[in-house]
């Protein structure tokens, strides 16, 4: 499995915790409530892309409304392979995090 680039794995993580109701507002909103960040369109569409490509997610278009001009949201979803990558990216940073002094203990001149 290839490693996920980390705006893919936060992309990824936003669209699992909205289990269903994730489209591209709703997902930038969720990021920048959980992390403070705030991805520009580009950086959630062109992950949200990657990641469908990749099997990891998969879309379904919504109801068309007036509001959006007639268009329909187009929503995501994870997949099974979607949750193996996150368990597999949660797995490297348990492994990674491990045994390690905690960060915050560590002089400045070590963080530099």
């Amino acid at each position: 499995m290839d490693l996920l680039s980390r705006t893919e794995e936060i992309v990824l993580l936003a669209v699992y915790r909205l289990d269903g109701s994730a489209y591209g507002v709703t997902i930038r909103s969720e990021v920048q409530a959980n992390t403070g960040i705030n991805l520009s369109v580009g950086a959630v569409y062109v992950p949200l892309e990657r990641l469908t490509r990749q099997g990891l997610l998969q879309t379904r278009a919504g109801e068309p409304t007036p509001e959006r001009g007639g268009r329909s949201k187009r929503y995501y979803q994870i997949t099974a392979d979607g949750l193996a990558a996150l368990q597999e990216v949660q797995r490297l940073h348990r492994a990674m995090w491990s045994n390690l002094p905690d960060p915050l203990a560590l002089p400045e001149a070590e963080l530099a």
